[in-house]
């Protein structure tokens, strides 16, 4: 698209347009039909390639379908976001956030994933490392698509645990967010060892028992239910290594691992035969036995021996002589401690929790 400057007589002035002047009676520019309604249909083109109805009151339609098609190209934005507080984002927010939950709890909420939002990526990253609850929730019934082998359509929110994690999302139009990347892909409810009793980032827990809200954790009560490891608040004694019910409505409870060995189930091997998955197995000793030997005390005679009351005026020798062989020392002693264990180092032990 250029200027009409082939068209004769259309009177641009140094390659323009001008206007007619009185004063000096100098006509204005004409601008032939063929030419104003070209660049005319060329606006409205790329306008309504990007999806939005042309209106002529608004001035501002080319560049935002400029941006739209840019960002269909190209779904990551090149925006940096800082954000300490609960917020609803817009669609021109989206691009690499920097959340901070360090002063409070935050809840970031997606913009609507439709046909006007379109093909969209965020990052969002927790900058903090504090304990306070980081969630990046959906609006309305849309559903971010992780953990779909536990619930096909996914959930409506997650969180991010400990400073340097990020989640790497794309929308599709029609209501879903499907995770591209993130910090640590560790499988949902993995237990692991570590070598710092701190908590890594990428959504670790403690390996403890602990009791948690099937509200919060959604998505690892659906993997403690498909288990076959769990267990009543009332049958877990000697099942600690699996999962219970809770209090039956609103809550859940984690595999407890402290203070515990590990060891691999042996699933029809015959070593370790009728175990259950998460069941506690009591220590003990592998069966032997233990033969006394008898010493014999030689031949022999002595004299002599002295006896003493605790005053000591009193003291008198008594003559005593051993004949023969006299058998002694059939007793057994004791040994060993509270338990049964080999040489071993102790790790923190966490659980992946999302």
């Amino acid at each position: 698209m250029d200027y009409p400057i082939s068209v004769p007589s259309v009177g641009l002035v140094d390659g323009r347009f001008i206007d007619e002047n009185a004063v000096s009676g100098v006509p204005g520019s004409l601008i032939p039909a063929a030419w104003g309604n070209g660049v005319t249909q060329e606006i409205l083109s790329v306008v309504k390639s990007a999806g939005i109805a042309p209106d002529e009151n608004d001035n501002g339609q080319l560049l935002k379908a400029l941006q739209v098609i840019v960002g269909n190209a190209s779904p990551m934005r090149s925006v940096v976001k800082n954000i300490a507080v609960s917020k609803l984002l817009e669609p021109d927010e989206l691009g690499l956030l920097l959340v901070n939950g360090a002063a409070d709890s935050v809840s970031i909420t997606l913009p609507p994933n439709n046909a006007g939002l379109g093909v969209r990526d965020v990052i969002v990253r927790r900058v903090d490392n504090s304990g306070n609850r980081l969630v990046v929730q959906c609006s309305g019934t849309d559903k971010i698509k992780f953990h779909t082998h536990l619930a096909a359509d996914g959930y409506p929110f997650f969180v991010l645990m400990g400073a340097g994690d990020w989640w790497h999302l794309r929308s599709d139009g029609v209501g879903s967010w499907w995770p591209v990347g993130r910090f640590d892909s560790t499988p949902l409810g993995r237990p692991v060892f570590e070598t710092t009793t701190a908590f890594s980032p990428g959504g670790y827990g403690a390996l403890n028992g602990a009791i948690l809200s099937r509200a919060e954790w959604p998505w690892l009560w659906d993997h403690a239910k498909v288990s076959g490891m769990m267990w009543t608040e009332a049958t877990r004694v000697g099942a600690e290594g699996g999962w219970s019910s809770g209090d039956g409505a609103l809550t859940f409870r984690g595999p407890e691992g402290r203070g515990e060995f590990l060891r691999v189930l042996d699933e029809g091997r015959g070593i370790d035969p009728g175990r259950n998955p998460g069941v506690v197995q009591r220590d003990q000793n592998r069966a032997h036995i233990h033969t006394p030997t008898a010493v014999a005390v030689g031949e022999g005679a002595a004299n002599g021996a002295v006896f003493q009351t605790s005053v000591w005026s009193l003291r008198y020798t008594l003559p005593y002589q051993l004949v023969g062989t006299t058998p002694v020392g059939t007793g057994l002693s004791n040994e060993g401690g509270a338990e049964a264990r080999p040489h071993n180092v102790a790790y923190p032990g966490r659980l992946k929790l999302i």
